[in-house]
């Protein structure tokens, strides 16, 4: 398997440095780098890669900013000066935080960690057995675990794994999948995607309270990027 990676540092050392790393790894295919996020946003958005490798204290937009635009595929390795980050880091999709200075073992070891998630998540995507319409399978704990499609409350997605809430039962499934490829393999008909990190079934909606939908305790948030789909979802069902 070989990965895709972006490289996003403002000093040109230390992205040169990183070029350096990319170029000795085999399975690391370098096709963009940039001295500024800012110019990374078009690219991020055409030609999203498997992995960035990215700085946070930089003019204009930071890594921490620029994280949060990059979508859900791409895995994020921090690589910066500034211990102070860390615990933010784990808001967004990162893997890995590297601190300046770090040598190529280091960098090599965040890659494969890198390599290793998406081994296990092509793993757990290609070799799902689809038996019935009304059902999937996903890989959690070595196993393969049949779910009904009408048993799904709720998904929640949490940095590389995602948790599957299921009617009657008290705690989640958790699974190594995208949530990307999570939403392909459901029905558009039964479920929606209403925020980066949620998709419901659409008709376990029962109360919609200031852009969050209310699943008892759990308040799930609509973000800006669904507002619209959600919208024209109510509306097609609302009485006045």
């Amino acid at each position: 398997m070989t990965l895709t990676c972006f490289l996003i540092d403002d000093e040109p050392l230390a992205l040169g440095l990183l070029e350096s790393y990319v170029a000795k790894t085999p399975f690391l295919h370098l096709t963009g780098k940039f001295t500024s996020a800012v110019r990374a946003v078009e690219s991020i958005r055409e030609t999203p890669p498997d992995v960035i490798f990215l700085d946070i204290q930089m003019g204009e937009l930071n890594g921490m900013e620029f994280a949060r635009l990059v979508p859900d595929k791409t895995r994020i390795i921090f690589t910066t000066a500034f211990e102070k980050y860390a615990l933010q880091s784990y808001k967004v999709n990162a893997l890995e935080y590297l601190l300046k200075p770090f040598g190529y073992p280091d960098f090599l070891q965040a890659a494969n960690k890198a390599l290793q998630w998406y081994q296990l998540n092509e793993k757990a995507t290609t070799n799902l057995p689809k038996i019935a319409p009304d059902c999937i399978y996903v890989k959690s704990d070595y196993r393969l675990i049949q779910i009904s499609l009408l048993q799904i409350l709720y998904i929640e997605g949490l940095k590389d794994y995602l948790k599957i809430f299921l009617e009657g039962e008290t705690q989640p499934v958790v699974s190594h999948i995208t949530m990307k490829a999570m939403e392909e393999m459901l029905p558009a008909h039964l479920f929606m995607r209403v925020h980066r990190s949620f998709i419901v079934r659409k008709d376990k909606i029962k109360v919609v309270e200031h852009n969050r939908i209310i699943f008892g305790k759990t308040h799930i948030p609509i973000s800006d990027s669904y507002k619209d789909s959600f919208q024209s979802f109510l509306d097609e069902r609302t009485l006045i």
